[in-house]
């Protein structure tokens, strides 16, 4: 597997440890067809998909089920003294409900708290299903790439998607200090972090309100090669 370039490798990253993020339907309520920009929770599929919990009583919820173009809006700015040098990427298509166990899975690993509404009838997954992808690296660096590029294969990750509950269970129970040493190494602030989510490309880390996205050195498609991977990362974190 070729290595992603760098715009493709930086736009992966943004949206993969985004917490959040800004929807944008086609309002419903009149017919002028005006955009409708709202806050939303975010996590991603394995392949990189984004994944929301929406409430059918919400206006986006209203949008979406008459009109399914949408546009999501991600950021990895947070602490910058000068928040436009930092990535944001805006993925256009549709976002539709999620086929499958997997969305709510990977999403209520990543947002504990939502656990506690994931159940109620009228919340739904919804996965995003992006044409295009806009990315803003800094000031001049700006790309437009097709989603067919972004998006991770996964062909040969099954055995990973599988055992990734399993991943997270035994990391997060037994090795919590190896965690917090891979989050500090990524300018993690210390404490209690949480492995949220693994995939092959890398893995995602929480502590509160603040997330890390952690690249593997190489892509990885089994439990066995993300065990080797946390190891090497958390040995790096110890030496430096």
């Amino acid at each position: 597997m070729t290595m992603p370039s760098e715009p493709v490798a930086i736009a992966r990253r943004t949206i993969r440890g985004a917490l959040t993020g800004a929807l944008a339907t086609i309002a419903q309520d009149t017919d002028s067809g005006m955009p409708y920009a709202s806050l939303v929770l975010v996590a991603t599929r394995s392949d990189g998909r984004p994944v929301l919990l929406l409430s059918a009583l919400a206006e986006h919820t209203k949008n979406l089920l008459a009109d399914s173009r949408a546009s999501l809006m991600v950021d990895a700015i947070d602490g910058l003294a000068s928040p436009l040098t930092g990535p944001r990427v805006t993925l256009q298509g549709d976002l539709v409900k999620a086929a499958n166990d997997l969305a709510r899975a990977r999403y209520l690993a990543r947002h504990l708290d939502a656990e506690a509404y994931a159940g109620f009838a009228d919340f739904s997954f919804f996965q995003f299903e992006p044409k295009r992808v806009h990315l803003v690296a800094g000031f001049g660096a700006i790309h437009w790439l097709d989603w067919a590029d972004v998006v991770t294969p996964i062909a040969l990750a099954a055995d990973l998607m599988r055992d990734e509950a399993s991943i997270l269970d035994h990391v997060n129970a037994d090795h919590g200090e190896a965690v917090a040493a891979i989050a500090a190494m990524a300018g993690g602030r210390p404490g209690d972090w949480r492995l949220t989510g693994c995939d092959p490309d890398g893995c995602d880390l929480r502590l509160g309100g603040e997330s890390r996205r952690v690249d593997f050195a190489e892509p990885v498609h089994a439990g066995s090669d993300v065990r080797k991977q946390l190891v090497r990362l958390a040995d790096a974190a110890r030496k430096s």
